[in-house]
């Protein structure tokens, strides 16, 4: 029976034991690069430690030849070495030929067929659709399997303080706010900046100052996250986002558009709801789904119906500033514009009925 780990487990355990006890088939998957990586560095270094002395690695996808695995599992070594079958499937996407030896390896790993041979599967995160496939349900259903997921930005203090105290350093929370700001959506980034900090710094409590002469700011923000901040109501977070994207000099366009789509898209919705159309049609036929639908939905229930019209308007207005065209009324710096318009979506609040108390 498969059984699932998070990454820190894993390798706590790992550790526990010398030498480790391994099972024969482990699956490390997520969207997470560096914790990824570490998980299945971990694996490796316990294989070598544990006497499976030969690595045979392969990157595969569907057009490969998957006989090679089946292969790598079966040939005896002559002189008897115990091996890590270390395969990579980048795209999470096998082919038939591929599942079909997916699923041949599931029978062989929980039938105990992988005599002298650990079997590691890397897969980036597989949506809800692969993973109900056979071969993968086959797979998880007897493998350790380890899923590393994205440290949002609530998380990230903690994580950023965990690092710290693996180099018996430590920081207030002030200060670790301050670095996750820096470091937001680049973990790698986060993980070199506190492997610095330990190569400048002795042990013990590190003061803010230190901190800020050392750390970079490396946060890479992106165009939807500020469409998800203006929609999901979050004001502060969209002007930190937009902050950021002007500083690495984002291309106004572009900024515009993940703003200004989502005001004209609203704004279509917000007319189909006062016709009393049925919105799920009209949202399927704007081609919206999952999160971007909730999000779309919150900022339906938040913003007035009668304010859609004048942020359409808003967004054309900025066009024209982008272009180096006088607006009357509005800033001339098209920046501070695309910010008055999002914060005008982002702290909306819906109009309370007449007669009822504030």
């Amino acid at each position: 029976m498969g059984r699932q780990l998070d990454a820190d487990s894993l390798i706590g355990q790992l550790n526990r034991s010398s030498p480790p006890s391994l099972d024969s088939l482990y699956i490390v998957s997520g969207d997470e690069p560096l914790l990824a990586i570490e998980a299945c560095d971990a694996l490796r270094a316990a294989a070598n430690r544990a006497g499976f002395s030969e690595r045979i690695s392969m990157t595969l996808d569907a057009r490969s030849d998957w006989s090679a695995v089946i292969g790598a599992t079966q040939n005896v070594s002559l002189f008897g070495d115990r091996r890590l079958v270390d395969v990579a499937i980048p795209s999470g996407k096998p082919g038939k030929t591929g599942a079909d030896t997916l699923l041949k390896l599931a029978d062989m790993a929980g039938g105990g067929a992988l005599a002298d041979t650990m079997l590691l599967i890397s897969l980036p995160r597989l949506d809800k659709a692969t993973r109900n496939t056979k071969w993968a349900a086959s797979l998880f259903g007897v493998a350790t399997s380890v899923e590393v997921s994205t440290v949002e930005r609530p998380a990230l203090p903690h994580w950023i303080a965990q690092r710290l105290a693996r180099q018996n350093q430590q920081l207030d929370r002030e200060t670790l706010e301050w670095m996750a700001d820096k470091v937001e959506g680049n973990l790698l980034a986060a993980f070199q900046e506190i492997q610095k900090l330990g190569l400048l710094y002795p042990e013990g409590k590190l003061s803010a100052q230190d901190v800020e002469q050392a750390v970079l700011n490396v946060a890479r923000y992106d165009v939807f996250g500020l469409r998800d901040a203006m929609l999901g109501g979050n004001p502060a977070r969209a002007l930190s986002i937009l902050a950021g994207l002007r500083a690495e000099g984002e291309a106004l366009p572009l900024v515009l558009w993940a703003v200004g789509e989502e005001v004209r898209v609203l704004a279509r919705l917000a007319a189909a709801q006062a016709a009393g159309n049925d919105m799920q049609a009209e949202l399927r036929r704007l081609r919206v789904f999952g999160q971007r639908e909730q999000l779309l939905r919150q900022a339906l229930s938040r913003v007035s119906p009668g304010s859609w019209p004048a942020a359409v308007q808003h967004a054309h207005d900025i066009d024209r500033l982008i272009k180096g065209l006088k607006v009357p009324g509005r800033l001339d710096d098209p920046w501070e514009e695309i910010g008055r318009l999002a914060l005008r979506i982002a702290i909306s609040r819906p109009r309370r009925p007449r007669g009822m108390a504030a």
